[in-house]
């Protein structure tokens, strides 16, 4: 099961280019290290006057993600920046729920919310899913057919249903404080 992290950093107002070139160079060389399965970078809105960038991260597992973040080239690319930017980076794991509602400049909305807009994007998809599959799927052995349904139901989900859904309920999910 892939791990997903979340670091926020705070940039030093003036330092955010090279900061982005920076952190550009290091994020593509660390593409290459055992585990790693991807990195996006996210920019602070222009203007900021609290620059803060995020990094989502996803490893292989736990324990890859613990050797890229004790790894001499990561410890070496802290160094490098710890001018540029203010105090410590902020991690977070992401589990399950928390990596479709991921937000880089708002913190993550309560469970019960993430759980009924979860349940708001299942219940149709598997309504459509059940017209639509379910009677293709009837002359196939019932685990075979659960498993051709659920991995559709995956796929709705990750790719179409939950962005909609979470975009179409943002303002709800990450009220303005």
């Amino acid at each position: 099961m892939s791990i997903h992290v979340a670091i926020t950093r705070r940039v030093r107002l003036g330092s955010e280019a090279e900061f982005e070139e920076r952190l550009r160079r290091f994020a593509q060389r660390s593409l290459d290290v055992r585990g790693t399965r991807g990195v996006q970078l996210l920019h602070p809105t222009p203007g900021d006057t609290a620059p803060e960038y995020g990094i989502l991260r996803t490893f292989a597992n736990a324990e890859d993600r613990d050797a890229f973040y004790a790894s001499e080239d990561y410890l070496n690319w802290e160094k490098e920046i710890a001018h540029l930017t203010d105090g410590a980076p902020e991690f977070r794991d992401l589990h399950g729920l928390e990596a479709w509602f991921r937000q880089p400049d708002a913190p993550r909305p309560p469970r019960w919310k993430m759980a009924l807009a979860t349940w708001l994007g299942v219940y149709p998809t598997s309504l459509v899913l059940g017209l639509v599959l379910a009677p293709h799927l009837h002359v196939l052995p019932r685990a075979i057919s659960a498993l051709i349904i659920s991995g559709c139901m995956v796929i709705c989900l990750t790719w179409l249903v939950m962005p909609f859904v979470t975009k179409m309920l943002h303002a709800w999910l990450h009220p303005q404080k």
